[in-house]
């Protein structure tokens, strides 16, 4: 989905700030004494999202199977978008968890274990709009998240200076604004696009593929740079894939066939 936004000032000032005050890596375990730290923004339903104040979606599934299978214990805390980073970054935190986009440019500062999942950015239109691809686009506004990949994508296509492209803190939000009326379509990952047409039908909304248009994506768990964690994390991500288990998770969540033959051949890249 997620997030290709670069860091305003006041998050690298943050994160500079808390480097300061951690000249050394901080001491994993894992145990039940202390628990790995595992950080999220829980607003991205069926990924990670609240119900009734519980932490819930397919990446916490997989994430407790991923932690059970390598032999540690976790604890999943809800503390937004960019402190997850400056947590990471800053070494107060060990594993960052919110369906995070793996690229060249986050990989400069942070580890990322092996792909866990295979995204694509589609296109969520009220029954009986024009739109019919992302060519549709032009001329329309569009909402999306601030500093994902779907915004990068319709800036790519129509300009970083669009004036019918309106940025929402998240995908909620961005999907509000298009029932309002206040925008003709919302770009974002398929994942979240999919999950809320199929559980809003009385909505009327209309999931639009555009392979063409959009590159896909690979989302994976953030790790400190250097992190220790990485060699047993990607091992116990195998094993959870290969084993049955993330099947058995990803049909709970989203109701289909994971494309395994995909996800495998990035995992073994």
């Amino acid at each position: 989905m997620k997030k290709v936004k670069k860091l305003s000032f006041a998050f690298a000032v943050t994160t500079a700030l808390i480097l300061s005050g951690c000249g050394k890596d901080a001491k994993t375990s894992g145990t039940a004494d202390k628990p790995l730290r595992v950080v999220t923004d829980a607003a991205y339903a069926p990924f990670e999202y609240l119900d009734n104040g519980k932490i819930v979606g397919f990446d916490v599934d997989f994430t407790n199977a991923v932690a059970k299978e390598a032999g540690v214990k976790i604890k999943i805390v809800n503390t937004g978008w960019d402190p997850l980073f400056a947590e990471i970054g800053g070494k107060t935190a060990d594993i960052g968890m919110s369906s995070i986009s793996i690229n060249a440019d986050r990989e400069k500062t942070y580890d990322f274990t092996t792909p866990y999942f295979l995204s694509i950015n589609k296109i969520l239109v009220p029954e009986g709009s024009s739109i019919k691809s992302a060519a549709d686009l032009k001329g329309k506004v569009v909402a999306v998240q601030n500093g994902t990949t779907g915004q990068e994508a319709v800036e790519k296509m129509f300009g970083k200076n669009n004036k019918n492209l309106k940025k929402f803190e998240n995908n909620n939000l961005a999907i509000l604004e298009l029932l309002s009326g206040g925008a003709d379509a919302v770009v974002a990952d398929n994942g979240v696009l999919e999950a809320y047409a199929k559980n809003n039908p009385d909505k009327k909304l209309v999931v639009i593929d555009d392979k063409n248009s959009f590159e896909p994506e690979y989302y994976g768990l953030l790790l400190q740079d250097g992190s220790k964690l990485k060699g047993k994390l990607d091992k116990a991500i195998k094993e959870v894939v290969n084993n049955g288990t993330y099947e058995k998770i990803y049909k709970e969540h989203f109701g289909s066939e994971p494309d395994l033959e995909t996800l495998k051949a990035e995992e073994n890249k």
